[in-house]
């Protein structure tokens, strides 16, 4: 009986489905021809609808047979209605163009039509208008994304990765596996400088993502753009003045796994001495104990409250729509850091490998607060004429403790069946305040119907401070398993300071004329910066006043250890203390012209550079000043055909160059934790011929598929190896250095798609580099002795990962305002540090980061959102490609054929927030 009724059923719903037809069809805006999306449509008389998805398509299933009206309403277009039939198991496709709604047609002549700049279609409308290869990141897309700063923004372009810093966030970006060095930063178009103490790059994550309403990736430059660039340039077009009131804010709150299973040890960094005893009292002053005050070294482990992040951003326009005004500010503190695991490891005999010589396991606590403000004014004068007042504030403050304990390997009889081992601690408290504003007064005129003229005048300046930063060591010791801390080791209180100032200035003249029939735009301009930039270093050598006095016993607290002053002057004779300038001078001219079908883009760049430094206090140097001069002249061509409307074919070529850091080329020498460093005053520039060819096709207003290849050949590459010093062969010194040429090339894939409420955005980059630098090796000569020799050796570009991918997928559901997506990237093995010795390169393991996002939008503007970041809780490990039997009962070698030398774990963060607009 029912296995009858259930046949009837069936054969009811079989009826039914086949009497049922289904609605289908796509909405198009009939001013553009692209999607329109979030639309209604629904079926007059009854509760059956759809909205359209993301690539404007609509599909209404289990219509009867009967006829029936279809209503099509948004805000934005004119309402629309068809009638229409089902006459059984059908399918009826129906495409719609919509009209704009008539109230939106006049605003659009009152506004002059501003494009919404942070809009994913305006994002790729300005892809495939570019004159040259470039991608972008809109601001909508950064909003939904699971990234908070433009360093972790920038990983989800295609061609390039990222270098994290010690909690496991982003910091520099590595385009086309060309390291960090070889990128410069704008703002607004404008290139900032850096608050490293060291080199030109500028660490990203000091930029909140919530700021900006686009993220730009040049990757070909033009004639009008400056030279110094043979990887690309990021630019961070920071969000505009509005056409209408705008308001939007954002507050959240997380948290890090990490401290679920142990404590977080911090310490009162706001008491802390900002100056040394030098700088406070002179340079013939003798500091005592008394000076120094205990607050750098009185740690507390806690468990941390929870992150704190916000945004706010206001604009309007005022006097008749001729003033507008955006004030914008956004503010991150969280508590981040990692577990490490990091091997000493020292080359005696290459024959047998590198053997492992001490195990350090070290615990990171990093609090980092991060606050921006930024300011936008424009004043339209007339249609001709605009000017615009911008003004940036970025800090990050990052207070961190590292506390490590070590095991010997190799002495102190270590014993790991029997718990014996000789062991030492130490713990370090660093705090380290960046900090850069930019403030750039530009202007917009158009002098004659032919010609027009911009201009930009630019004050920046980037600081860095790192005051008291202090290392407490301590030796220990491990019997039958049993860990103490003995007596206290010799330690130093540091301070440093650096600066960065540009003054800068641009004039450019835009002409433009007809030859025959063809209309020419021709663009000649200038640059002139002065760059000044400052670095201050201030050391104490300290050495504890009772060298017998135990842990537990004499002292249980780090603010008990009595010190002896052993340099009461401080050392101030080192080449971190060191002024440096540069000037740069450049002109360029530029065409472009275009027909039907094709764009012609070219000229050339001059530039001429004067790069000097004088080190403050010198030790002997044989060179305390000098400078470098020399001009480069560039030129570059761009090539765009379209086919189609909606197709591109580009072929570009363009010569760049990379200067040389401030520091790298002082003479100094320094003694680091774990090596020696030195500079190269002869280190020459790099200079670099580029080519990319790419296809691009733009089948819907936020969808693609690009496909390119590129190719460099790098003459001077700068490149820091391991080096043996000539004349003590026994000191080995990591120094930077030209090598020859290098060769760079790969290919490129980006692809958008979106199906109803789901897209896929992917893209994949296969890089292959190859430089040729000296290595050592170790060889038994004809007497059976070991001797050294030079080899060459053939590697990849240091940083350079061949195979880096990124697959996101997203979910939007308009209905419900709905938005998540799931992010995935894959980054290759690369080199981590370049070695001395043949074969002993430390590279970074390839790793797939994975991490997530989802919001939910009411009608009133209100949003919440949930941020998930390392969901796989992907490790960071450093490893050399070979194996020496000495390390065969060395803990935690578990990589077949491999030597691991680093591994640190960071666990996921969250984020739950609550965001509003109007």
């Amino acid at each position: 009986m029912i296995r009858s009724y259930l046949y009837i059923l069936l054969s009811l719903f079989k009826i039914t489905s086949l009497q049922a037809g289904t609605l289908k069809g796509k909405l198009f805006e009939a001013a553009t021809g692209e999607p329109a999306l979030g639309v209604v449509i629904s079926i007059e008389g009854t509760n059956l609808h759809d909205i359209s998805g993301l690539d404007g398509s609509f599909s209404i299933p289990n219509l009867q047979k009967g006829s029936y009206r279809l209503n099509i309403r948004h805000i934005s277009y004119a309402p629309m209605q068809k009638e229409f039939a089902i006459s059984g198991n059908e399918v009826i496709q129906m495409d719609f163009s919509l009209e704009a709604a008539a109230g939106m047609k006049l605003e659009e002549v009152a506004v002059t039509g501003k494009r919404d700049g942070a809009s994913d279609n305006t994002a790729r409308l300005m892809e495939r208008n570019a004159s040259q290869v470039m991608n972008i990141v809109s601001g909508k897309t950064i909003q939904i994304s699971p990234d908070l700063t433009v360093a972790n923004v920038i990983q989800r372009i295609s061609g390039i990765s990222i270098e994290r810093n010690s909690n496991g966030d982003g910091q520099y970006a590595i385009l086309r596996g060309m390291d960090k060095r070889y990128n410069y930063t704008l703002v607004n178009g404008v290139k900032i400088p850096s608050p490293d103490n060291k080199y030109r790059y500028v660490p990203l994550d000091i930029f909140p993502s919530d700021l900006l309403d686009r993220l730009e990736v040049y990757k070909a430059l033009t004639p009008a753009m400056e030279g110094d660039a043979i990887g690309g340039a990021v630019n961070m077009v920071m969000k505009d003045a509005p056409d209408k009131l705008t308001f939007s804010a954002n507050v959240s709150t997380g948290y890090n796994e990490l401290f679920m299973d142990r404590k977080f040890m911090g310490y009162a960094f706001r008491s802390i001495q900002s100056k040394s005893p030098y700088e406070l009292n002179g340079n013939q002053y003798n500091a005592t104990p008394a000076d120094f005050s205990t607050a750098a070294v009185n740690y507390k482990l806690k468990t941390p409250t929870p992150n704190l992040l916000g945004s706010i951003a206001v604009g309007n326009r005022f006097l008749k729509d001729k003033l507008g005004i955006l004030l914008a500010g956004s503010y991150q503190n969280t508590h981040r850091g990692n577990n490490s695991l990091f091997y000493d490891s020292e080359a005696v005999d290459t024959l047998r490998g590198e053997a492992l010589t001490k195990m350090s396991e070290r615990q990171y606590s990093e609090q980092q607060i991060r606050y921006g403000l930024h300011s936008k004014i424009d004043y339209r004068f007339s249609d001709k004429h605009k000017i615009q007042f911008y003004n940036a504030f970025m800090n990050l403050t990052n207070v961190q403790v590292r506390d490590v304990k070590s095991t010997q390997l190799t002495i102190g009889g270590y014993d790991p069946v029997a718990g014996n081992a000789t062991l030492s601690y130490s713990t370090r408290s660093r705090l380290t305040k960046q900090q850069i504003f930019n403030s750039t007064l530009q202007g917009k005129h158009q002098l004659l119907d032919a010609l027009a003229m911009q201009w930009s005048a630019v004050y920046s300046k980037a600081t860095n401070e790192v005051p008291d930063n202090m290392t407490v060591p301590l030796t220990g010791i491990r019997q039958n398993f049993q860990e103490r801390k003995t007596t206290v080791g010799d330690a130093s209180r540091r301070w440093e300071h650096n600066s960065d100032r540009d003054l800068s200035g641009y004039l450019n003249l835009i002409y433009n004329t007809t030859i025959g029939s063809t209309n020419v735009e021709w663009t000649a301009g200038g640059l002139f910066r002065d760059k000044s930039r400052s670095n201050f270093y201030n050391n104490y050598q300290l050495r504890p006043a009772d060298p017998f006095a135990e842990y537990g016993k004499d002292f249980t607290d780090y603010t008990q250890i009595r010190w002896t002053i052993q340099n009461p002057r401080g050392s101030v004779g080192s080449a971190l203390t060191y002024d440096a300038t540069e000037q740069i001078k450049a002109g360029f001219m530029q065409f472009k012209t275009e027909t039907k079908n094709l764009e012609i883009l070219g000229g050339v760049r001059v530039e001429n550079t004067d790069q000097g430094y004088t080190m403050r206090f010198t030790i002997g140097e044989d060179r305390p000043e000098g400078n470098q001069k020399y001009t480069d002249v560039l030129p570059s061509l761009h090539l765009k055909y379209k086919p189609e409307e909606h197709i591109n074919l580009r072929a570009s070529y363009f010569r760049s160059v990379n200067r040389p850091g401030f520091f790298e080329i002082v003479p100094y020498r320094i003694v680091q934790e774990e090596y020696q460093e030195r500079g190269n005053p002869d280190l020459k520039r790099a200079i670099a011929d580029n080519i990319d060819l790419r296809y691009e096709l733009f089948p819907r207003a936020s969808e693609q598929f690009m496909v390119g290849v590129f190719y460099k050949i790098i003459k001077d590459p700068i490149e820091y190896t391991l080096q043996r010093d000539a004349i003590r062969g026994q000191d080995i010194y990591y120094s930077p250095g030209n090598f020859g040429n290098a060769k760079n090339y790969g290919l490129e894939i980006d692809y958008i798609k979106y199906v109803k409420q789901f897209g896929i955005k992917a893209n994949y980059t296969y890089t292959h580099s190859r430089i040729t630098t000296p290595k050592s090796k170790r060889i038994r000569n004809e007497s059976g002795d070991l001797e050294t020799i030079n080899v060459q050796q053939t590697r990849p570009l240091y940083g350079q990962s061949a195979h880096v991918a990124n697959l996101s997928v997203l979910y939007k559901n308009q209905e419900n305002g709905i938005d998540a997506q799931l992010a995935g990237g894959y980054t290759g093995e690369r080199i981590n540090t370049v070695s001395q010795f043949l074969d002993n390169d430390l590279w970074q393991k390839g790793f797939i980061q994975m991490d997530a996002s989802v919001e939910k939008t009411f009608r009133n503007g209100l949003g919440v959102y949930l941020k998930a970041n390392n969901l796989l809780d992907t490790p960071m490990e450093v490893y050399m490609k070979n194996t020496s039997a000495s390390n065969v009962n060395i803990p935690n070698q578990d990589i077949p054929g491999k030597t691991l030398i680093r591994r640190d774990r960071y666990q996921r963060s969250y984020l739950l927030g609550v965001r509003y607009k109007f």
